[in-house]
């Protein structure tokens, strides 16, 4: 008798886990409370997928022998606390998906930086000609390349949530770029649980793998001394370079691997910003493992575009620059936006705020911002934090009027960020649709 299986959320991690379910000879139900988009419901109608949508038909899932749950899911929904009470496993898409591959895994974490990091490495690894897939919190389902796609490699970003679904996953190469207050909401308000979350990245991994990490992040430095870490310990910093693992001199990243040296100016990377430093120094210790020559390397680090909604130069109107930012969706995040930019900010901020200390901000904000655009259903916070540091502050309701009202308040020469430090989901479906709102308006001014 085949077994069953529950999937929970019918978007792309869930609709390409029942795809791979199916193929594995599951009977497969996909569950989601919200809509599904239409796109979705085609590929499971024509996949003879049973689903429903708008509820959970708990009878059904209940009885199943395994869960499939979407990251955006939490813990503590009463159908997931349920769900364990019964002993029937959770799991995430990647932990499902990685029981039926020997592809090699290189899975990237962090606050701040991971997508632009698993999206520069997965351009060096195509560009060296490798067979590679790139899934997880960005790309298309890890679960659904596994099930349609024969890669050898597959660069994966992780969030949080997916590795708290996470058990028996093991990442050949594991990359934690940095932690910093994020989704407490989430982790009881207790940064512990959150850092625990994030340590996750090396569970399961051996002696002959690799753990590449920021050296210049105290809480990261902090969990090292006091775990056992088994796999190789490969730092990166914007100091000099230790013996093995990245740094930084007199203008040039070095990484020392396996007794061989890679050097290239900060000049001629394609991303600049010392976020992006550490973004190419983690893609490219990465690259060096795997063996990729110096020369692709460099032409690849020297070569990529950046990803969309990521301190993204969109445009510019009467010498007015517009950047998109809106995937800074905590408050790290719009530090480096806001310590990036040289010219006088009207800084677009706000949104669900997830437990949000603008503290680290005010130093920047009071040097680099001449007026802010609050964009949320709740912007009291925002107000009460740079009352005292930035002379202009106003508010909007939607994005057609923060746009407006930041292009009257800056002038030639000034930079409009969109860099909202919260979550979009008061106003818009996604940080995409924040984002793409947001150039739409641009090109209206």
């Amino acid at each position: 008798m085949s077994k069953s299986v529950a999937i929970l959320g019918g978007g792309e991690s869930g609709v390409g886990a029942a795809i791979l379910a199916q193929k594995k000879g599951y009977k497969v139900f996909l569950s989601d409370l919200g809509e599904i988009n239409e796109r979705y419901k085609n590929v499971l109608s024509n996949n003879k997928i049973d689903f429903e949508e708008g509820k959970h038909s708990e009878a059904q899932i209940l009885n199943v022998d395994l869960v499939v749950k979407s990251p955006g899911i939490p813990d503590t929904a009463p159908l997931i606390i349920q769900l364990k009470k019964r002993g029937i496993p959770v799991i995430s898409e990647i932990e499902f998906a990685g029981k039926y591959t020997s592809a090699k895994t290189i899975c990237i974490t962090g606050s701040n930086g991971k997508t632009t990091t698993a999206m520069l490495l997965h351009h060096i690894l195509k560009n060296a000609e490798l067979n590679v897939g790139l899934a997880g919190n960005v790309g298309k389902s890890f679960a659904w390349q596994v099930a349609e796609k024969n890669f050898d490699v597959y660069v994966i970003e992780l969030s949080s949530f997916q590795l708290d679904g996470m058990y028996d996953f093991r990442a050949d190469i594991s990359v934690l770029m940095n932690i910093t207050p994020d989704h407490l909401d989430r982790y009881n308000y207790d940064m512990k649980n959150y850092i625990d979350s994030k340590f996750r990245i090396i569970q399961n991994q051996t002696k002959t793998d690799f753990f590449i990490f920021c050296a210049d992040d105290e809480i990261i430095q902090n969990e090292i001394k006091n775990k056992n870490i088994v796999p190789a310990l490969i730092p990166f910093s914007l100091n000099e370079p230790a013996e093995t693992g990245a740094g930084v001199n007199e203008n040039q990243i070095i990484i020392n691997i396996n007794k061989n040296q890679f050097s290239m100016s900060i000049l001629d990377l394609s991303l600049h910003g010392k976020h992006n430093t550490y973004n190419s120094m983690a893609a490219g210790i990465a690259g060096m493992v795997l063996e990729i020559r110096d020369d692709q390397l460099r032409e690849s680090l020297s070569d990529f575009t950046g990803v969309e909604h990521r301190l993204e130069h969109f445009m510019k109107v009467h010498g007015i620059e517009f950047i998109n930012d809106s995937k800074a969706t905590n408050v790290n995040s719009t530090w480096y936006a806001l310590e990036s930019v040289y010219k006088p900010i009207v800084w677009i901020v706000g949104g669900v705020d997830k437990g949000n200390d603008y503290e680290m901000l005010q130093t920047l904000a009071r040097r680099k911002v001449k007026a802010i655009v609050c964009l949320g259903e709740n912007n009291q916070k925002i107000h009460d934090s740079f009352e005292g540091n930035v002379k202009n502050i106003v508010d909007a309701s939607n994005m057609e009027e923060a746009v407006k009202a930041a292009y009257y308040l800056a002038k030639n020469g000034d930079t409009v960020l969109l860099s909202p430090a919260c979550a979009s989901f008061d106003l818009f479906d996604n940080y995409e649709d924040r984002g793409i709102q947001f150039k739409k308006e641009v090109r209206n001014l």
